[in-house]
């Protein structure tokens, strides 16, 4: 596991700009972290590191999002209202895993059996709300994410 200390939004987005130099198709990403820690705006960074064109909103209500244009197509989802890997299943992710990144946003638990290989980021907010610094725990399952420096 690695820790990283993000200090700023900003920060943030650079973060998900310096994942898109790394990331290829058929990758999973799930993002776990309280309301507002961060993980959109990860995924922003991500989008624009990606050359994905406009703008790149929480999937929130329509659970999943593809965005298309840019280096790779990118699979935004964000599970916090699903309840059940059955409901994960009924959004047919695996049918374009192997082609996209795939970013799951409250997917702990949830998108594990999408893909052997995946990187897992947990985000925490500092205690003191004044302080906007964020600690990311990245975390790897699989051999893919072997050798590969996140920084």
């Amino acid at each position: 596991m690695r820790e990283l200390t993000v200090p700023t939004s900003a920060d943030m987005r650079r973060l998900g700009a310096r994942l898109a130099e790394l990331v290829r198709a058929g990758d999973l990403l799930v993002l776990t972290g309280d309301l507002g820690a961060g993980k959109t705006t990860l995924v922003q960074g991500l989008a624009s590191g990606l050359g994905t064109p406009g703008p790149v909103l929480s999937p929130t209500f329509v659970i999943a999002r593809v965005h298309r244009g840019g280096r790779l197509p990118l699979v935004h989802v964000d599970a916090y209202r699903l309840g059940s890997s059955i409901e994960v299943d009924d959004l047919d992710l695996d049918a374009s895993v192997d082609e996209s990144v795939t970013v799951v946003e409250w997917g702990e638990g949830l998108v594990e059996n999408l893909a052997g290989d995946r990187m897992e980021l947990r985000i925490s907010r500092s205690i003191d709300e004044a302080d906007e610094a964020r600690r990311v725990s990245v975390t790897t399952t699989g051999g893919r994410w072997d050798g590969v420096v996140i920084d």
